[in-house]
Protein backbone atom coordinates (compact mmCIF):
# COMPACT_ATOMS: atom_id res chain seq x y z
CA UNK A 1 0.00 0.00 0.00
CA UNK A 2 1.63 3.21 -1.15
CA UNK A 3 -1.03 5.79 -0.28
CA UNK A 4 -3.36 6.55 2.60
CA UNK A 5 -5.79 9.10 1.20
CA UNK A 6 -8.86 7.44 -0.27
CA UNK A 7 -9.97 8.13 -3.81
CA UNK A 8 -13.12 9.77 -2.41
CA UNK A 9 -11.05 12.12 -0.22
CA UNK A 10 -8.75 12.96 -3.11
CA UNK A 11 -11.66 13.67 -5.46
CA UNK A 12 -13.29 15.97 -2.91
CA UNK A 13 -10.04 17.82 -2.13
CA UNK A 14 -9.13 18.28 -5.78
CA UNK A 15 -12.62 19.53 -6.62
CA UNK A 16 -12.51 22.14 -3.84
CA UNK A 17 -9.02 23.21 -4.81
CA UNK A 18 -10.08 23.49 -8.44
CA UNK A 19 -13.00 25.74 -7.52
CA UNK A 20 -10.76 27.95 -5.37
CA UNK A 21 -8.07 28.13 -8.06
CA UNK A 22 -10.58 29.17 -10.71
CA UNK A 23 -11.92 31.89 -8.42
CA UNK A 24 -8.38 33.16 -7.80
CA UNK A 25 -7.59 33.13 -11.53
CA UNK A 26 -10.74 35.09 -12.30
CA UNK A 27 -10.03 37.70 -9.64
CA UNK A 28 -6.27 37.93 -10.25
CA UNK A 29 -5.57 37.55 -14.00
CA UNK A 30 -2.05 38.96 -13.38
CA UNK A 31 -1.44 41.16 -16.45
CA UNK A 32 -3.34 41.83 -19.64
CA UNK A 33 -0.07 42.29 -21.51
CA UNK A 34 -1.27 45.64 -22.82
CA UNK A 35 1.02 48.63 -22.91
CA UNK A 36 0.79 50.91 -19.86
CA UNK A 37 1.64 54.60 -20.36
CA UNK A 38 4.45 55.89 -18.18
CA UNK A 39 2.64 59.13 -17.41
CA UNK A 40 -0.62 61.04 -17.66
CA UNK A 41 -0.43 64.71 -18.57
CA UNK A 42 -3.28 66.70 -17.04
CA UNK A 43 -4.57 69.96 -18.48
CA UNK A 44 -7.66 72.13 -18.16
CA UNK A 45 -10.46 71.24 -20.56
CA UNK A 46 -10.70 74.85 -21.75
CA UNK A 47 -7.10 74.63 -23.05
CA UNK A 48 -7.32 71.35 -24.94
CA UNK A 49 -6.82 71.22 -28.70
CA UNK A 50 -6.45 68.40 -31.21
CA UNK A 51 -2.75 69.10 -31.70
CA UNK A 52 -1.88 69.81 -28.06
CA UNK A 53 0.38 66.77 -27.63
CA UNK A 54 2.63 67.93 -30.45
CA UNK A 55 2.75 71.47 -29.08
CA UNK A 56 3.76 70.18 -25.63
CA UNK A 57 6.52 68.13 -27.22
CA UNK A 58 7.92 71.15 -29.03
CA UNK A 59 7.93 73.22 -25.83
CA UNK A 60 9.68 70.37 -24.02
CA UNK A 61 12.34 70.15 -26.74
CA UNK A 62 12.92 73.90 -26.63
CA UNK A 63 13.34 73.72 -22.85
CA UNK A 64 15.76 70.81 -23.13
CA UNK A 65 17.91 72.61 -25.69
CA UNK A 66 17.92 75.87 -23.73
CA UNK A 67 18.75 74.48 -20.31
CA UNK A 68 20.65 71.25 -21.11
CA UNK A 69 22.01 71.28 -24.64
CA UNK A 70 24.24 68.21 -24.43
CA UNK A 71 24.30 64.81 -22.69
CA UNK A 72 26.65 65.67 -19.85
CA UNK A 73 24.86 68.94 -19.04
CA UNK A 74 21.55 67.08 -18.90
CA UNK A 75 23.00 64.43 -16.58
CA UNK A 76 24.36 67.09 -14.23
CA UNK A 77 21.23 69.24 -14.41
CA UNK A 78 18.89 66.39 -13.50
CA UNK A 79 21.25 64.21 -11.41
CA UNK A 80 19.72 61.25 -13.21
CA UNK A 81 23.02 59.37 -13.68
CA UNK A 82 26.69 59.59 -12.79
CA UNK A 83 27.69 57.52 -15.81
CA UNK A 84 28.98 59.40 -18.85
CA UNK A 85 28.25 56.37 -21.02
CA UNK A 86 24.61 56.25 -19.91
CA UNK A 87 24.30 60.02 -20.34
CA UNK A 88 25.47 59.65 -23.95
CA UNK A 89 22.75 57.04 -24.59
CA UNK A 90 20.12 58.91 -22.66
CA UNK A 91 20.19 62.23 -24.47
CA UNK A 92 19.41 61.12 -28.05
CA UNK A 93 16.73 58.72 -26.83
CA UNK A 94 14.96 61.49 -24.89
CA UNK A 95 15.16 63.82 -27.89
CA UNK A 96 13.79 61.10 -30.18
CA UNK A 97 10.93 60.39 -27.81
CA UNK A 98 9.97 64.07 -27.51
CA UNK A 99 10.01 64.34 -31.30
CA UNK A 100 8.10 61.12 -31.90
CA UNK A 101 5.65 60.78 -29.01
CA UNK A 102 6.09 63.41 -26.31
CA UNK A 103 2.81 62.59 -24.57
CA UNK A 104 1.73 59.01 -23.94
CA UNK A 105 -1.49 59.80 -22.08
CA UNK A 106 -3.50 63.02 -21.75
CA UNK A 107 -6.34 63.68 -19.36
CA UNK A 108 -8.71 66.52 -20.26
CA UNK A 109 -9.51 67.93 -16.85
CA UNK A 110 -12.89 69.25 -15.73
CA UNK A 111 -11.89 69.15 -12.05
CA UNK A 112 -9.03 71.03 -10.35
CA UNK A 113 -7.46 72.10 -13.65
CA UNK A 114 -10.75 73.63 -14.79
CA UNK A 115 -12.48 74.81 -11.63
CA UNK A 116 -16.06 75.79 -10.89
CA UNK A 117 -17.66 77.76 -13.70
CA UNK A 118 -21.21 78.63 -14.79
CA UNK A 119 -23.12 75.66 -16.18
CA UNK A 120 -23.44 77.20 -19.64
CA UNK A 121 -19.68 77.73 -19.81
CA UNK A 122 -18.84 74.17 -18.77
CA UNK A 123 -21.44 72.79 -21.19
CA UNK A 124 -19.70 74.64 -24.02
CA UNK A 125 -16.26 73.51 -22.83
CA UNK A 126 -17.36 69.86 -22.70
CA UNK A 127 -18.71 70.00 -26.25
CA UNK A 128 -15.72 71.93 -27.58
CA UNK A 129 -13.19 69.55 -26.01
CA UNK A 130 -15.08 66.55 -27.40
CA UNK A 131 -14.98 68.05 -30.89
CA UNK A 132 -11.23 68.62 -30.55
CA UNK A 133 -10.74 64.97 -29.54
CA UNK A 134 -12.75 63.91 -32.60
CA UNK A 135 -10.62 66.18 -34.77
CA UNK A 136 -7.42 64.76 -33.28
CA UNK A 137 -8.68 61.21 -33.80
CA UNK A 138 -9.34 61.92 -37.48
CA UNK A 139 -5.97 63.66 -37.92
CA UNK A 140 -3.95 61.09 -36.00
CA UNK A 141 -2.62 63.70 -33.55
CA UNK A 142 -3.96 62.23 -30.30
CA UNK A 143 -1.58 60.48 -27.90
CA UNK A 144 -1.89 56.68 -27.59
CA UNK A 145 -4.08 57.11 -24.49
CA UNK A 146 -6.47 59.89 -23.53
CA UNK A 147 -9.58 60.61 -21.51
CA UNK A 148 -11.37 63.06 -19.27
CA UNK A 149 -11.43 63.70 -15.56
CA UNK A 150 -14.90 64.66 -14.40
CA UNK A 151 -15.75 66.39 -11.15
CA UNK A 152 -16.27 64.25 -8.02
CA UNK A 153 -19.66 62.80 -7.08
CA UNK A 154 -19.93 64.93 -3.96
CA UNK A 155 -23.37 66.26 -3.04
CA UNK A 156 -22.51 69.70 -4.43
CA UNK A 157 -20.98 68.51 -7.72
CA UNK A 158 -22.64 65.19 -8.63
CA UNK A 159 -25.18 66.70 -11.04
CA UNK A 160 -22.58 68.87 -12.77
CA UNK A 161 -20.20 65.92 -13.06
CA UNK A 162 -22.75 63.64 -14.76
CA UNK A 163 -23.90 66.46 -17.01
CA UNK A 164 -20.35 67.06 -18.25
CA UNK A 165 -19.80 63.33 -18.77
CA UNK A 166 -23.00 63.04 -20.82
CA UNK A 167 -22.31 66.11 -22.97
CA UNK A 168 -18.71 65.16 -23.65
CA UNK A 169 -19.29 61.51 -24.58
CA UNK A 170 -22.47 62.23 -26.55
CA UNK A 171 -20.74 64.97 -28.55
CA UNK A 172 -17.64 62.86 -29.13
CA UNK A 173 -19.56 59.84 -30.40
CA UNK A 174 -21.70 62.08 -32.59
CA UNK A 175 -18.64 63.69 -34.15
CA UNK A 176 -16.77 60.42 -34.75
CA UNK A 177 -19.68 58.35 -36.00
CA UNK A 178 -19.60 56.02 -33.02
CA UNK A 179 -15.84 55.63 -32.54
CA UNK A 180 -13.90 56.07 -29.30
CA UNK A 181 -10.19 56.95 -29.27
CA UNK A 182 -7.86 54.07 -28.36
CA UNK A 183 -7.18 53.97 -24.63
CA UNK A 184 -10.08 56.32 -23.83
CA UNK A 185 -10.98 56.43 -20.13
CA UNK A 186 -13.03 58.45 -17.62
CA UNK A 187 -11.29 59.39 -14.37
CA UNK A 188 -13.33 59.70 -11.17
CA UNK A 189 -11.70 61.84 -8.44
CA UNK A 190 -12.15 62.02 -4.64
CA UNK A 191 -14.02 58.75 -4.24
CA UNK A 192 -15.64 58.58 -0.79
CA UNK A 193 -17.78 55.47 -1.30
CA UNK A 194 -18.03 52.43 -3.60
CA UNK A 195 -21.45 53.84 -4.52
CA UNK A 196 -19.65 56.66 -6.37
CA UNK A 197 -17.91 54.10 -8.59
CA UNK A 198 -21.05 52.03 -9.06
CA UNK A 199 -22.95 55.15 -10.12
CA UNK A 200 -20.31 56.00 -12.72
CA UNK A 201 -20.32 52.43 -14.04
CA UNK A 202 -24.10 52.54 -14.34
CA UNK A 203 -23.96 55.89 -16.14
CA UNK A 204 -21.38 54.55 -18.58
CA UNK A 205 -23.57 51.53 -19.29
CA UNK A 206 -26.55 53.79 -19.97
CA UNK A 207 -24.44 55.90 -22.34
CA UNK A 208 -23.36 52.78 -24.22
CA UNK A 209 -26.97 51.73 -24.69
CA UNK A 210 -28.12 55.21 -25.68
CA UNK A 211 -25.26 55.77 -28.12
CA UNK A 212 -25.11 52.22 -29.53
CA UNK A 213 -21.61 51.61 -28.22
CA UNK A 214 -20.32 48.12 -27.52
CA UNK A 215 -21.03 46.98 -23.96
CA UNK A 216 -18.07 47.66 -21.70
CA UNK A 217 -16.32 49.95 -24.17
CA UNK A 218 -16.35 52.94 -21.79
CA UNK A 219 -13.63 52.35 -19.20
CA UNK A 220 -12.96 54.17 -15.93
CA UNK A 221 -10.07 54.76 -13.59
CA UNK A 222 -10.07 55.49 -9.88
CA UNK A 223 -8.37 58.36 -8.09
CA UNK A 224 -7.22 57.36 -4.63
CA UNK A 225 -6.87 60.73 -2.95
CA UNK A 226 -9.06 60.73 0.17
CA UNK A 227 -8.79 58.48 3.21
CA UNK A 228 -12.27 57.06 2.59
CA UNK A 229 -10.90 55.41 -0.56
CA UNK A 230 -8.67 53.26 1.66
CA UNK A 231 -10.79 52.43 4.71
CA UNK A 232 -14.50 52.33 5.38
CA UNK A 233 -16.29 53.54 8.53
CA UNK A 234 -15.90 50.16 10.23
CA UNK A 235 -12.24 49.64 9.38
CA UNK A 236 -12.80 47.57 6.26
CA UNK A 237 -10.40 47.98 3.34
CA UNK A 238 -12.36 49.75 0.60
CA UNK A 239 -9.91 49.49 -2.31
CA UNK A 240 -11.09 46.05 -3.56
CA UNK A 241 -14.71 47.16 -3.18
CA UNK A 242 -14.09 50.09 -5.55
CA UNK A 243 -12.96 47.74 -8.32
CA UNK A 244 -15.90 45.42 -7.71
CA UNK A 245 -18.26 48.40 -7.94
CA UNK A 246 -16.77 49.28 -11.34
CA UNK A 247 -18.30 46.09 -12.77
CA UNK A 248 -15.33 45.21 -14.96
CA UNK A 249 -14.74 48.74 -16.27
CA UNK A 250 -11.79 49.74 -14.05
CA UNK A 251 -8.41 49.80 -15.80
CA UNK A 252 -6.27 51.93 -13.44
CA UNK A 253 -5.96 53.53 -10.02
CA UNK A 254 -4.14 56.86 -9.68
CA UNK A 255 -2.80 58.26 -6.41
CA UNK A 256 -3.51 61.91 -5.62
CA UNK A 257 -0.61 63.16 -3.51
CA UNK A 258 -1.82 66.56 -2.40
CA UNK A 259 -5.48 65.86 -1.71
CA UNK A 260 -4.48 62.75 0.23
CA UNK A 261 -1.84 64.45 2.36
CA UNK A 262 -4.25 67.33 3.00
CA UNK A 263 -6.87 64.80 4.12
CA UNK A 264 -4.27 63.44 6.56
CA UNK A 265 -3.86 66.96 8.04
CA UNK A 266 -0.30 67.31 6.72
CA UNK A 267 0.61 70.96 6.29
CA UNK A 268 1.32 72.35 2.82
CA UNK A 269 5.07 72.69 3.45
CA UNK A 270 5.33 68.91 3.91
CA UNK A 271 2.92 67.72 1.22
CA UNK A 272 5.48 65.94 -0.92
CA UNK A 273 5.53 62.84 -3.11
CA UNK A 274 7.97 61.02 -0.83
CA UNK A 275 6.12 61.66 2.44
CA UNK A 276 5.68 58.51 4.56
CA UNK A 277 1.90 58.93 4.47
CA UNK A 278 2.02 58.65 0.67
CA UNK A 279 4.19 55.54 0.84
CA UNK A 280 1.58 53.94 3.13
CA UNK A 281 -1.30 54.71 0.78
CA UNK A 282 0.60 53.56 -2.31
CA UNK A 283 1.58 50.32 -0.60
CA UNK A 284 -2.07 49.72 0.28
CA UNK A 285 -2.92 50.19 -3.40
CA UNK A 286 -0.22 47.72 -4.43
CA UNK A 287 -1.37 45.05 -1.99
CA UNK A 288 -5.04 45.48 -2.89
CA UNK A 289 -4.53 45.47 -6.66
CA UNK A 290 -1.56 43.13 -7.13
CA UNK A 291 -2.35 40.55 -9.78
CA UNK A 292 -5.65 42.12 -10.77
CA UNK A 293 -4.33 43.76 -13.94
CA UNK A 294 -5.24 47.21 -12.59
CA UNK A 295 -2.55 49.72 -13.59
CA UNK A 296 -1.16 51.87 -10.80
CA UNK A 297 -0.11 55.48 -11.24
CA UNK A 298 1.66 57.81 -8.83
CA UNK A 299 0.88 61.50 -8.43
CA UNK A 300 2.56 64.68 -9.59
CA UNK A 301 5.53 66.79 -8.54
CA UNK A 302 4.13 70.29 -7.99
CA UNK A 303 7.43 72.19 -8.28
CA UNK A 304 7.44 73.41 -11.86
CA UNK A 305 10.69 73.75 -13.92
CA UNK A 306 10.06 77.30 -15.06
CA UNK A 307 12.42 80.31 -15.24
CA UNK A 308 12.04 83.05 -12.63
CA UNK A 309 12.77 85.89 -15.05
CA UNK A 310 11.26 86.61 -18.46
CA UNK A 311 12.16 89.32 -20.92
CA UNK A 312 9.33 91.81 -21.30
CA UNK A 313 8.14 92.44 -24.88
CA UNK A 314 10.34 95.17 -26.26
CA UNK A 315 12.26 95.35 -22.98
CA UNK A 316 15.97 94.94 -22.30
CA UNK A 317 17.49 91.46 -22.54
CA UNK A 318 17.98 89.46 -19.36
CA UNK A 319 21.19 90.03 -17.46
CA UNK A 320 23.79 87.31 -17.01
CA UNK A 321 22.69 86.95 -13.38
CA UNK A 322 19.05 86.53 -14.42
CA UNK A 323 19.97 83.93 -17.03
CA UNK A 324 21.99 82.01 -14.44
CA UNK A 325 19.12 82.26 -11.95
CA UNK A 326 16.71 80.88 -14.55
CA UNK A 327 19.01 77.97 -15.23
CA UNK A 328 19.34 77.24 -11.53
CA UNK A 329 15.57 77.38 -11.06
CA UNK A 330 14.84 74.96 -13.90
CA UNK A 331 17.61 72.56 -12.89
CA UNK A 332 16.51 72.50 -9.24
CA UNK A 333 12.92 71.63 -10.20
CA UNK A 334 14.16 68.99 -12.64
CA UNK A 335 16.18 67.35 -9.85
CA UNK A 336 13.13 67.17 -7.57
CA UNK A 337 11.06 65.66 -10.37
CA UNK A 338 13.70 63.05 -11.22
CA UNK A 339 14.08 62.09 -7.56
CA UNK A 340 10.31 61.71 -7.17
CA UNK A 341 10.01 59.57 -10.32
CA UNK A 342 12.94 57.40 -9.24
CA UNK A 343 11.24 56.86 -5.86
CA UNK A 344 8.07 55.79 -7.68
CA UNK A 345 9.93 53.40 -9.96
CA UNK A 346 11.89 51.78 -7.16
CA UNK A 347 8.61 51.20 -5.33
CA UNK A 348 6.85 49.65 -8.32
CA UNK A 349 4.84 52.60 -9.68
CA UNK A 350 5.70 52.87 -13.37
CA UNK A 351 3.30 55.67 -14.22
CA UNK A 352 2.86 59.18 -12.80
CA UNK A 353 1.36 62.58 -13.50
CA UNK A 354 2.98 65.47 -15.33
CA UNK A 355 1.62 69.00 -15.18
CA UNK A 356 3.95 71.09 -17.34
CA UNK A 357 5.67 70.51 -20.72
CA UNK A 358 9.12 71.04 -19.17
CA UNK A 359 8.38 68.02 -16.95
CA UNK A 360 8.22 65.83 -20.04
CA UNK A 361 12.00 66.19 -20.28
CA UNK A 362 12.59 64.78 -16.82
CA UNK A 363 9.84 62.16 -17.10
CA UNK A 364 11.76 60.49 -19.89
CA UNK A 365 15.18 61.24 -18.42
CA UNK A 366 14.26 59.61 -15.10
CA UNK A 367 12.51 56.60 -16.62
CA UNK A 368 15.17 55.99 -19.27
CA UNK A 369 18.01 56.32 -16.75
CA UNK A 370 16.25 53.81 -14.48
CA UNK A 371 16.15 51.21 -17.25
CA UNK A 372 19.61 51.93 -18.62
CA UNK A 373 21.20 51.79 -15.15
CA UNK A 374 19.60 48.37 -14.56
CA UNK A 375 20.17 46.97 -18.03
CA UNK A 376 23.46 45.10 -17.57
CA UNK A 377 22.43 43.28 -14.40
CA UNK A 378 18.95 42.44 -15.70
CA UNK A 379 20.39 41.12 -18.99
CA UNK A 380 22.82 38.80 -17.27
CA UNK A 381 20.24 37.51 -14.82
CA UNK A 382 17.58 36.89 -17.48
CA UNK A 383 20.03 35.21 -19.84
CA UNK A 384 21.21 32.83 -17.12
CA UNK A 385 17.70 32.18 -15.88
CA UNK A 386 16.29 31.34 -19.31
CA UNK A 387 19.32 29.24 -20.11
CA UNK A 388 18.67 27.03 -17.10
CA UNK A 389 14.94 26.75 -17.83
CA UNK A 390 13.81 28.68 -14.75
CA UNK A 391 15.79 26.71 -12.23
CA UNK A 392 17.00 28.86 -9.37
CA UNK A 393 20.28 30.50 -10.35
CA UNK A 394 23.05 32.41 -8.64
CA UNK A 395 24.48 35.30 -10.66
CA UNK A 396 27.25 36.93 -8.69
CA UNK A 397 25.70 37.38 -5.26
CA UNK A 398 22.08 37.53 -6.48
CA UNK A 399 19.90 34.44 -6.07
CA UNK A 400 16.94 34.22 -8.47
CA UNK A 401 14.03 31.82 -8.08
CA UNK A 402 11.18 31.06 -10.45
CA UNK A 403 9.09 34.05 -9.42
CA UNK A 404 11.82 36.36 -10.70
CA UNK A 405 11.57 35.32 -14.34
CA UNK A 406 8.45 37.27 -15.26
CA UNK A 407 9.72 40.29 -13.31
CA UNK A 408 12.93 40.29 -15.34
CA UNK A 409 10.97 39.94 -18.57
CA UNK A 410 8.66 42.79 -17.53
CA UNK A 411 11.72 45.01 -17.05
CA UNK A 412 12.52 44.67 -20.75
CA UNK A 413 8.91 44.89 -21.91
CA UNK A 414 8.37 48.17 -20.05
CA UNK A 415 11.71 49.55 -21.19
CA UNK A 416 10.94 48.71 -24.82
CA UNK A 417 7.40 50.11 -24.81
CA UNK A 418 8.45 53.56 -23.58
CA UNK A 419 11.58 53.82 -25.73
CA UNK A 420 14.15 53.51 -22.94
CA UNK A 421 15.62 50.30 -24.37
CA UNK A 422 16.23 49.15 -27.93
CA UNK A 423 15.28 45.78 -29.40
CA UNK A 424 18.96 44.93 -29.76
CA UNK A 425 19.49 45.50 -26.03
CA UNK A 426 16.57 43.22 -25.20
CA UNK A 427 17.67 40.53 -27.65
CA UNK A 428 21.13 40.50 -26.06
CA UNK A 429 19.52 38.46 -23.27
CA UNK A 430 19.27 35.51 -25.67
CA UNK A 431 15.53 35.91 -26.21
CA UNK A 432 14.10 36.19 -29.70
CA UNK A 433 11.74 38.93 -30.84
CA UNK A 434 8.90 36.41 -31.07
CA UNK A 435 9.58 35.33 -27.49
CA UNK A 436 9.48 38.91 -26.27
CA UNK A 437 6.16 39.44 -28.02
CA UNK A 438 4.57 36.59 -26.07
CA UNK A 439 5.04 38.79 -22.95
CA UNK A 440 4.93 35.58 -20.89
CA UNK A 441 7.92 33.97 -19.24
CA UNK A 442 5.98 30.73 -18.77
CA UNK A 443 5.14 30.54 -22.49
CA UNK A 444 8.77 31.19 -23.42
CA UNK A 445 9.92 28.28 -21.28
CA UNK A 446 7.15 25.97 -22.53
CA UNK A 447 8.01 26.67 -26.15
CA UNK A 448 11.73 26.13 -25.53
CA UNK A 449 11.09 22.80 -23.82
CA UNK A 450 9.02 21.63 -26.79
CA UNK A 451 11.72 22.68 -29.27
Amino acid sequence: MTQTLSSTSLTDLLARLGTANREVSARYPIDSGNRQPIHSVYGGAHLFSADLAGKLGRVALDTLREYAGDPQTLARATRATDSAAIADKLYPRVVAKLEREAVEDFRIDFEDGYGIRPDAEEDCAAEAAAKEVARGLAAGTLPPFCGIRIKPFSEELKARSLRTLDRFVTTLVGETGGKLPPGFVITLPKIQSPVHVAALAEALGALEVGLSLAPGSLKLELMIEVTQSLFGPHGEVVLPLLVEAADGRCVAAHFGTYDYTAACQITAAHQKMQHAACDFARNMMQVAYAGTGIWLSDGATNIMPVPRHRQAPGGPPLSEDQIADNRQSVHAAWQIHVADIHHSLVNGFYQGWDLHPAQLVTRYVAVYAFFLEGLAAASERLENFVGKAAQATLVGEVFDDAATGQGLLNFFLRGLSCGALTEDEALATGLTLDELRTRSFVKILENRRRA
